[in-house]
């Protein structure tokens, strides 16, 4: 495994990833769900992701349970706030009350006294961003998060948010967005904003829901208890599953056979080609696909194998800025 400064901080980071969002506590028992945390921890992965909203709060608490016993200083526990845990006004957004409450329920399913990184899950239009920024501020005084960081915030909220975490001393240290080969909507504004202002990227879907795989066909059915078969994941994969998005995705067989890639080891060593991602968040339903997808740590892409990729996939490719934060 290989590891990365997240951002300008202190703090490192696998540059692989593992995450929780659609896994842990509904697609998957928990006794997967442990051995993936398993195969992760035996990869070398020490980053570990997580949201309150995850399966309605059950996500954290198998999360806390699969890292019970691991020597707590060597891995890095991230979570989020932001979305509905709860049926009242106060439980949900980034208002104070919310952002503390949430931050107290997250440690006790976690089973630990601290996070490594606490992160607003999407940028509250309703609530004061000073309000927001000092709660966050009072949890790192207060020893309950280490670091925080943001996810899905146009480059505008990141310089906002930066500019206030500098005021009050808070490391704001990360962005959490989707990237990957087909969503490339960070590039032209969030990237540059948030290398500006000394943020790194622990980028989400880099195989845009498993489409880049490419065990998607073109003309058939999804493989029986993919997720694209899933209630709970397949809306989320539904705008990727045209015919011209998956034949052009099997055109990127080839280019990951020439370099003893499989396809998924492809599409997560290609996010990680931005100099600005520190790290690349995998999911996954089987330990097998940990291990395949830790394979794409280190791996470095030439020139020529990043050109034949946007060839193939050229206009199927989604950049407009405007579109952060859109889902």
């Amino acid at each position: 495994m290989e590891f990365r400064r997240l951002g300008s901080s202190g703090l490192s980071v696998s540059e692989i990833a593992y995450g929780n969002w659609l896994t842990h506590g509904s697609q998957v028992e928990e006794e997967r769900a442990v051995e993936c945390v398993r195969a992760a921890l035996d990869a070398g992965i020490t980053t570990f992701d997580t949201a309150d909203v995850y399966a309605a709060t059950r996500a954290e608490s198998v999360l806390g349970r699969a890292l019970s016993g691991v020597r707590r200083e060597g891995v890095e526990i991230c979570t989020k706030v932001y979305f509905p845990t709860g049926a009242g006004p106060n439980d949900r957004g980034l208002g104070r009350k919310h952002v503390v409450e949430s931050c107290h329920a997250s440690l006790r399913r976690l089973g630990t006294d601290h996070v490594d990184l606490y992160q607003a899950h999407r940028f509250d239009h309703e609530v004061p961003l000073e309000e927001t920024m000092t709660a966050f501020a009072d949890l790192v005084r207060q020893g309950k998060a280490l670091y925080i960081g943001v996810s899905e915030w146009t480059a505008e909220q990141i310089t906002r948010g930066a500019e206030l975490a500098r005021e009050l001393s808070v490391p704001l240290i990360s962005n959490q967005p989707e990237y990957s080969m087909l969503w490339r909507v960070i590039e032209s504004q969030v990237v540059p904003a948030a290398e500006r202002e000394g943020l790194g990227q622990l980028v989400w879907s880099p195989l845009a829901q498993g489409v880049l795989t490419g065990k998607y066909l073109p003309g058939q059915q999804p493989p029986e208890g993919s997720r694209a078969t899933d209630e709970s994941g397949s809306e989320t994969i539904a705008r990727w599953m045209h015919d011209e998005v998956l034949e052009a995705v099997q055109q990127l067989t080839p280019i990951a056979a020439d370099l003893n890639l499989s396809m998924g080891q492809l599409a997560v060593a290609w996010v990680l080609q931005n100099p600005n991602v520190s790290a690349a968040i995998i999911g996954a339903s089987r330990p097998e696909q940990v291990v395949d997808n830790a394979g794409a740590a280190g791996v470095v892409l030439d020139e020529d194998v990043l050109d034949a990729i946007d060839d193939v996939l050229d206009d199927l490719i989604t950049s407009d800025p405007r579109r952060t934060g859109s889902h």
